[in-house]
């Protein structure tokens, strides 16, 4: 039997997948990842996490900028798979690689399938307001995340979860379940089972997902800010520069925390700060956060990056008398 496996993951995530395959002993052979990226402001050449990995654990790496053409089908043939794993790679896989291994190409996605279907299902779920996620195990085809399931397991989302959390959660789930899934298909005793129901789709964040509006409820804005912390961070605009936010909480209208505002206050206004208050509010107490009326409820603003400065509290920005109470976020 060939159990020859390449390995092919990108980021974090799939880094964790990788880790765990190595841990468990499976035979590893070769880990293929994107090339080498600039990041940052002095965009500085960055290898992947996956080949950072692969470097410390003796396992050849190879950076395609093609998965098409002679020379990868040539390096197919001298790595030899008899199974491909893919974990978050970045590349649609075309159908003479998908054939290739006798075992298929197996996916670790992060979602319970058909929901949240392609690059962004960690963000998007949180973003949606969903209260559970999971992981799905399956044999890739041609289509975007379409494959029959081997495996999957619901993970619930917890109301403190934002993106980096469930990540984290979501890649040793994966890991486990790639595991068990490998077990099951190099035995002979995998079951393929068709995706059912409708699908919803995931896909990639842009600057444009992370703007807020403030005209939206409260709730959905706090979702957001949770889906995209740590990174990219949602973000707003205070006098003309970019304010980027890294957690906030939801407060209800009906809540005993909520201020009572003017009801000419349009979404969007500070209504409190530390000891700053809008003139006309009404509120039980004051905290360290930044309390902004929404087009329903209040979102209380609590980590904040400002424009090239660092992560800070919302009342240390306030300390800085950089905002108080009727500025204008849009």
């Amino acid at each position: 039997m060939n159990n020859r496996i390449v390995f092919m993951g990108t980021p974090e995530f799939a880094s964790v997948q990788l880790s765990a395959l190595v841990s468990a002993g499976y035979n590893v052979v070769a880990a293929i990842t994107q090339p080498d990226k600039p990041v940052g402001r002095k965009q500085v050449l960055t290898p992947p996490p996956v080949k950072e990995l692969a470097a410390t654990l003796g396992i050849p790496v190879y950076q395609p900028d093609t998965l098409r053409g002679a020379e990868f089908s040539a390096l197919l043939d001298e790595l030899d798979p008899g199974l491909i794993a893919v974990a978050a790679y970045g590349k649609i896989l075309p159908a003479n690689v998908l054939e290739y291994p006798k075992f298929g190409c197996i996916n670790v996605h992060a979602s319970l399938l058909p929901r949240w279907r392609g690059a962004a299902p960690i963000n998007r779920a949180i973003m949606a307001g969903d209260t559970v996620t999971g992981i799905t195990i399956m044999r890739m085809d041609e289509g975007l995340d379409t494959g029959d399931m081997i495996l999957w397991e619901e993970l619930p989302i917890l109301p403190d979860d934002n993106y980096g959390s469930l990540h984290d959660k979501l890649a040793q789930l994966g890991a486990k379940l790639l595991c068990s899934a490998l077990e099951l298909i190099f035995a002979g005793t995998a079951e393929y089972i068709p995706q059912s129901g409708e699908p919803t789709y995931a896909p990639k964040i842009t600057s444009e997902d992370g703007l807020l509006d403030f005209t939206r409820p409260a709730l959905e804005l706090h979702n957001i800010i949770r889906g995209l912390s740590p990174e990219p961070l949602a973000y707003c605009n205070l006098r003309g520069k970019k304010l980027k936010i890294a957690s906030s909480q939801y407060v209800p209208a009906d809540s005993p925390d909520a201020p009572v505002i003017p009801p000419d206050t349009l979404p969007g206004t500070v209504v409190a700060v530390n000891d700053s208050i809008l003139e006309g509010c009404k509120i039980l107490r004051c905290d360290d956060t930044i309390t902004v009326a929404c087009g329903r409820d209040f979102l209380k603003i609590s980590q904040i990056l400002p424009a090239g400065k660092r992560m800070m509290c919302a009342s240390d920005f306030y300390r800085g008398r950089n905002i108080c109470a009727g500025d204008k976020l849009c």
